[in-house]
């Protein structure tokens, strides 16, 4: 490998300190970063154990509130509780799935039939849970008595989603925050810079691997700038860090050690896209690139039943040439909560040789 590709480290620098300023800064602070328009389905995006549990919780603590002030005694609060439940749960879960599947349909709709189909769809589902506390009852239930259990249901529709929407809006800053550091971390100008420069040195001694490498790099450029709202499964991630961590390989040569352990049935799991490839690149740097032997690093990929483990592992050596600032890895898991909610999560485990990640994902 000619002298010009592989470079001391000490040369090459991932980011420079005006980048790192300009991503420390708050969007308000950047001249022409605005926060972008309110993704039309996040409003109505229910679709998260997190969210669901907050929702039943809710309205049984509204349940209990309200029954303890009408119930004589504990016992009578302990009846109106149980036939309430009955009613609240099936009504609450109904609306709640049905708001789910119909993510996409509901923001077609102008805003006043948004409102009246979901309380019409509140309504429904109170009714329903009516009839299921009634079904061992032989006398019909009065009209007035379905009538009110309609009345509540809309109401209660009404305020859920009220909520969804005022959920989404103040949601929208630290969502176009976390877009922006991503972004931020997208494009590298030393990485862009060292990468052409190897693909130059390549030319003339291995054409085709100039050519791959520049595959490479366009590849990552591609998704770069692609929708950032938009999820990708983890085996298209794997393949974006396995193109990152190829042109690197160029670059450090034998000093860069790669390990991948995937688990076939664990590549349908959903993330953001770019996850995966600012974790690697941060191994890289502060694992392999200060150290004048090189690092190791190993991904590995598992299926748990139904949630999907990934685990980031690097060696760790000398400080690195550039400190970090812990940006990519508070990006990774803001953007992880923003998807997912409670259902992922995302450890570290640091000591003085080794450097672990583990997320969780739903399937």
């Amino acid at each position: 490998m000619p002298q010009s590709v592989s470079q001391h480290p000490g040369e090459w620098s991932a980011t420079s300190p005006a980048a790192a300023s300009a991503r420390e800064a708050a969007p308000s602070e950047l001249p022409g970063v605005s926060p972008g328009p309110l993704e039309p389905t996040s409003a109505f995006d229910v679709c998260h154990v997190g969210l669901v549990l907050r929702t039943v919780l809710g309205v049984q603590g509204l349940l209990a509130l309200g029954t303890a002030l009408v119930a004589r005694d504990a016992m009578q609060w302990g009846l109106l509780m149980a036939n309430g439940t009955v009613v609240t749960m099936c009504s609450a879960l109904s609306w709640l799935l049905a708001v789910c599947a119909g993510k996409r349909l509901w923001p077609r709709l102008p805003e006043p039939a948004q409102w009246a189909a979901l309380m019409g769809l509140g309504a429904v589902a109170a009714l329903l849970g009516f009839a299921l506390l009634n079904l061992t009852s032989d006398e019909p239930a009065a009209w007035w008595r379905r009538a009110s259990v309609a009345a509540s249901g809309a109401s209660g529709a009404a305020v859920l989603l009220a909520w969804l929407k005022h959920r989404a809006r103040i949601r929208q800053p630290a969502d176009a925050l976390a877009q922006l550091v991503e972004l931020q971390s997208r494009i590298r100008p030393h990485f862009l810079f060292n990468t052409l420069n190897s693909a130059i040195a390549l030319v003339q001694i291995d054409p085709a691997r100039a050519e791959g490498v520049l595959e490479d790099l366009a590849e990552l450029f591609r998704v770069a700038l692609a929708d950032s709202s938009a999820s990708v499964t983890l085996a298209e991630e794997v393949e974006l860090a396995k193109r990152y961590l190829a042109i690197e390989e160029i670059r450090f040569g034998p000093r860069l050690r790669v390990t991948w352990q995937l688990d076939p049935a664990a590549g349908r799991a959903r993330l953001p896209p770019l996850l995966l490839q600012p974790l690697v690149e941060n191994a890289v740097r502060h694992g392999v690139e200060p150290n004048d032997d090189g690092g190791d690093l190993s991904v590995t990929t598992q299926r748990r039943g139904a949630e999907v483990e990934i685990r980031i592992s690097n060696s760790v050596g000398a400080p690195a040439c550039t400190p970090g600032h812990g940006l990519a890895l508070r990006n990774v898991r803001q953007r992880l909560h923003l998807m997912h909610d409670v259902a992922a999560r995302f450890d570290i485990d640091a000591t003085d040789t080794r450097f672990n990640l583990r997320i969780i994902l739903p399937l």
